[in-house]
């Protein structure tokens, strides 16, 4: 079959069901076309994209900057591993470190693998640094987290389906309740091998749990007592989507005015991905100072792909266009009128409880169990209105709009939410 040769939507499912691993449940959607904040389907059906790969697309589908980055390096030098030097990645480190404010960065390739990458790195320290004894090093997790699905990460994970069939799991984690910095503190009392503290700002797929005021200030606080590493996973809150360049703040220096969180609620380690490429491909980074990064040295670490030319050109020009464009300001901006518009609706509605968030990283919750399929269903019928979105956690529906999405479509947006929760009630 010519790759150019048009599929229906349904020879493409049947494709995908006969010929894949049955590892996810999308919605019955195809889609083949993408620009800014819209996607068509294979038929020509235009939708507001609302989940945004997962925040991976957060400068929009097919940026014509970070796309014309992408292709002029491709055609230059796409690959070279890290056997040689190549003139592409020390440019994108040191426009990263310092809109970041680190002194270095590891790069790799997805999410999963940079939460890996900071594992070993937080363990390394806490052998090398810290003094604890080999194999010894604890690193405490959050309830609820969502890290990725690697054997390891599913080891310290709440989550049932990931897990099942699929140990021996490893070892070294400690979980404690989201958002108790009691609870934290009561773990690192206990345990004089502790390493890190492992922490999504806001907890996205577990439903955009936002913690408490002062919470991420209160744990950095705590890992500073105990000299304990905090790590930051902010591959779906990082790069403006929560209406600062991170959600975590810090002293990141993107020069936004909305960025003014406290400044000692820096991360030790700091783990981004997804959106760092703006969706074009696959490119995740950790970023620390020397005297955590100082103790990886050759052959600890690597990626064949990560640090690629192709990549670092195509991360530069992401960063760019956030800064260029003010994606943290029209995000928090943005995300102030969606909860609003929404909180003057939920009143009148009986289907939703609340709508949480922060920035463009918003969810409501539906008024029924997780084992039921209402929230599903919601979702089927937003898609018939335009619009596609995703439960996660059974009852709750994530909403994340590209970051490039402007007031007349966000309340078009809205209206489209609104109209499908008001058929639900009819």
């Amino acid at each position: 079959m010519s790759v150019l040769e048009r599929i229906t939507s349904q020879d493409a499912i049947a494709l995908e069901d006969k010929y894949g691993a049955h590892n996810y449940h999308p919605l019955p959607v195809v889609l083949s076309r993408g620009e800014g904040v819209y996607v068509w389907d294979v038929e020509g059906k235009r939708y507001y994209d609302f989940l945004s790969a997962y925040s991976a697309v957060n400068q929009g589908h097919c940026h014509p900057k970070i796309v014309a980055a992408m292709i002029a390096q491709a055609q230059t030098l796409g690959l070279t591993s890290r056997a040689f030097y190549n003139d592409m990645l020390g440019r994108y480190e040191k426009y990263a470190t310092e809109t970041f404010g680190f002194d270095r960065l590891l790069p790799m390739n997805t999410g999963a693998e940079a939460v890996e990458t900071a594992l070993k790195l937080c363990r390394k320290w806490a052998y090398e640094k810290k003094g604890i004894s080999e194999n010894e090093a604890q690193i405490i997790v959050c309830n609820n987290n969502f890290h990725g699905r690697t054997t390891t990460i599913i080891s310290f994970s709440n989550d049932e389906v990931a897990r099942e069939n699929f140990g021996p799991f490893t070892k070294g984690f400690i979980k404690v309740e989201y958002d108790n910095l009691e609870a934290l503190e009561s773990a690192l009392k206990k345990n004089g091998n502790i390493a890190g503290f492992l922490v999504e700002p806001i907890q996205g797929e577990a439903g955009v749990h936002v913690p408490s005021e002062g919470y991420l200030a209160g744990a950095k606080a705590l890992c500073e007592k105990y000299n304990v590493l905090f790590i930051a996973d902010e591959v779906q809150t990082g790069i403006a989507r929560t209406g600062r360049l991170l959600a975590t703040c810090g002293n990141c220096r993107c020069a936004d005015r909305h960025c003014s969180g406290s400044p000692e609620v820096k991360a030790d380690i700091l783990i981004l991905g997804k959106a760092l490429s703006g969706g074009a491909y696959p490119v995740s980074a950790v970023l620390a100072n020397d005297g955590v990064m100082g103790v990886i040295r050759p052959g600890n670490h690597g990626s064949t792909f990560g640090g690629n030319p192709t990549a670092a050109a195509i991360a530069i020009a992401a960063l760019e266009v956030v800064k260029e464009e003010g994606l943290a300001q029209n995000a928090h901006e943005l995300g102030e009128i969606f909860r609003e518009e929404l909180n003057a609706f939920i009143p009148s509605c009986k289907l939703v409880n609340a709508v949480r968030g922060k920035g463009l990283l918003n969810a409501i919750l539906i008024n029924d169990s997780p084992e039921s399929s209402t929230a599903w269903d919601i979702c089927m019928a937003l898609k018939e209105n335009g619009l596609l979105a995703k439960p996660t956690h059974g009852n709750i529906i994530r909403f994340a709009p590209p970051l490039v999405m402007d007031k007349e479509q966000l309340l078009d947006c809205i209206a489209i939410i609104v109209k499908t929760l008001r058929q639900f009630e009819e």
